[in-house]
């Protein structure tokens, strides 16, 4: 805006001609009914809208109108301009406006205060004058609300979860005060999604929390939607607690949930307390949501063409929302849900569709540092995991310790550090360093999550190393402490990994119950579908069957085994010669913006065969 000087100028002399010289409120209307016009155009036309705002001060109009346009401004330059500075100089000067304190005009300053917060949220700052609204605001049930839910999400994302907590605190006290039910909820709600890893904490609150919600006689809408809230923190509870099984009836009522509230009609009267024109989530929001958690649980379960489906639907209503809703939440579903299904390529033998879809997650991150400050510890663990299916071990030891980096979650860091220790139980000559994590994530003793999967993956990392020691006596122990856990919570594939090496020991030790292990082992690989548990049994058929002299058996199993490799071959050859596969040697900093290509495959493929 260079020569905004001039423009002003002229605007100001069109706008006194077109008035006649009337009074300055007639030249304010004047403008006001400009601005909105450029910025209501198609295209938008932003700048002149801007220099019409811009012009209003030349009048020098009483201060409640230098405010409201000083927030207009900020408003406009909030949401159609890069210019952050100049958004957050006009809406702290509304925010200061210290003779706007006459009931109408205080909106103004808890508009441009909230505002202020999401400008803040961006860049992560937490600035005295969003304390001083919040302090001036509690005559206004509405605006004290929002404005405390905005500064505790502001505490969340600097990872100062007490402080959210008490804001949160003090919001549902308040709305409690102010006679407002369903906002109290709303912040107790709140409260639950920051104390989820206090497990001791969960079960209480969560009771108390349905109690309210059954016995609240309100807006249909905003019952509803209260309902969704508390079955998805249920639902990923029982998830982040690896209970897959455990977790069904609440999974089923969210599906039942969902349906209804997509039934019912948004034109309801409004509430009479002005605390209660708050929702959690659209109703299309909610349904992504909904696709999500069963992904997640799909993916955890091991139902991996459930997963697919899943994600198919909740990508194809990502697309369409993001067309008329820029809301920052969107891209984090779709990132989530990229996540999850990456790992389901991974398993089911499509890694060059994964490498494809991790490098579509570098790219959402890169338009959002914030969504790669939260993503990044996910991020490099995927690209772990891409590095094992490849057999790329040094850089797969590279991404999870970069992870291990930038992680504080306590889930995430036990399954990477479960992933770690079987890149160095592979290495074969890691001894030490396999010794110093295996300590740290002992099944037998003060696991360090609660974790019903995590444990029973652990007791399984156990059960590998035993088998390459020769200790297959101790293997077998740490297998079938696997394998009961995984039956109790119908973990799929812990079950047929487990199965498959028990196979494999019971083989090597000439025992004739092999066979009983690596049918059912194959038989849930090929259910789920994980092409390296069935690369794995049908080798093991193979040899089973041309031992026990059942050539037909021996030739079919060679056969199957045959076709697996030559899937997971050709697949291998197809995600090494992609340029996003360079993507294994980053592991500092933001994405690398531009991938460059690459000559061939760099990677050894007797591994997969």
């Amino acid at each position: 805006m260079a020569r905004s000087g001039s423009d002003v100028g002229v605007i100001v002399v069109v706008v006194k001609m077109a008035t006649g010289g009337e009074a300055p409120e007639s030249w304010y209307l004047a403008l006001l009914g400009f601005a909105e016009h450029f910025r209501t155009s198609s295209p938008p036309k932003i700048r002149l809208c801007v220099h019409c705002l811009q012009a209003v001060f030349q009048f020098k109009p009483p201060q409640r109108v230098e405010a409201r346009t000083h927030l207009q401004l900020g408003s406009v330059l909030y949401h159609h301009t890069k210019n952050s500075d100049l958004a957050r100089s006009h809406l702290e000067k509304a925010v200061s406006c210290d003779k706007c304190q006459i009931a109408q005009f205080e909106d103004v300053k808890f508009e441009a205060a909230s505002l202020l917060s999401e400008l803040y949220c961006q860049q992560v700052n937490v600035d005295p004058l969003l304390r001083k609204a919040i302090q001036i605001s509690q005559q206004t049930p509405y605006w004290h609300c929002r404005l405390l839910f905005q500064l505790a999400q502001l505490h969340t994302l600097e990872k100062d979860l007490v402080s959210a907590c008490d804001l949160l605190g003090v919001g549902a006290e308040y709305a409690r005060v102010v006679g407002s039910e369903y906002t109290r909820l709303l912040f107790l709600y709140s409260i639950h999604t920051e104390n989820t890893r206090k497990l001791q904490e969960v079960h209480p609150l969560l009771t108390l929390c349905g109690q309210i919600v059954e016995n609240w006689q309100g807006n249909p809408i905003q019952k509803e939607s209260l309902r969704v809230f508390f079955l998805v923190l249920q639902v990923t509870h029982y998830l982040d607690a690896g209970q897959v099984k455990s977790v069904k009836p609440c999974l089923k009522q969210l599906q039942q949930c969902i349906q209804t509230i997509s039934t019912l009609h948004d034109d309801e009267i409004l509430p009479s307390n002005p605390a209660d024109l708050f929702h959690w989530l659209p109703k299309e929001h909610m349904c992504v949501l909904v696709y999500l958690v069963t992904v997640m649980h799909s993916m955890q379960a091991g139902y991996l063409e459930k997963a697919q489906k899943y994600t198919d639907k909740a990508l194809m209503q990502l697309e369409k929302l993001k067309m008329l809703d820029c809301s920052p939440i969107l891209s984090s579903f779709q990132v989530i849900l990229l996540e999850h299904i990456i790992m389901c390529r991974l398993v089911t033998g499509h890694k060059a569709t994964a490498l494809q879809e991790i490098s579509q997650v570098c790219q959402l991150c890169q338009q959002s540092p914030r969504l790669f400050s939260n993503h990044a510890a996910q991020l490099h663990t995927l690209l772990g995991l891409y590095c094992i299916s490849v057999n790329c071990m040094d850089n797969a030891e590279a991404q999870f310790t970069t992870a291990l980096r930038l992680t504080t979650h306590q889930e995430l860091w036990t399954f990477i550090v479960t992933n770690l220790a079987s890149v160095y139980i592979r290495e074969g000559n890691r001894h030490q360093e396999l010794y110093s994590l295996l300590e740290r994530i002992n099944p037998d003793h003060n696991f360090p999550v609660s974790s019903h999967c995590l444990r029973a993956a652990a007791f399984y990392i156990r059960g590998l190393l035993s088998f390459f020691q020769g200790r297959y006596n101790e293997a077998k122990r740490f297998l079938r402490e696997t394998l009961k856990m995984s039956n109790a919570e119908d973990l799929n594939r812990l079950t047929a990994c487990s199965l498959v090496l028990l196979g494999h020991i019971f083989y090597v030790e000439r025992k004739n119950n092999s066979n009983n292990m690596v049918v059912p082992a194959m038989q849930l690989a090929s259910k789920i579908p994980d092409m390296s548990v069935q690369l794995w049994s049908s080798a093991l058929l193979k040899d089973l069957n041309k031992a026990c002299g059942n050539t037909m058996d021996a030739h079919e199993a060679a056969q199957m085994h045959q076709n697996f490799s030559q899937q997971l071959l050709q697949d291998h050859i197809a995600a090494c010669s992609l340029p996003e596969h360079n993507l294994i040697s980053w592991t500092d900093g933001p994405p690398p913006v531009q991938i460059q290509a690459q000559n061939g495959p760099t990677t050894s493929l007797a591994s997969l065969l």
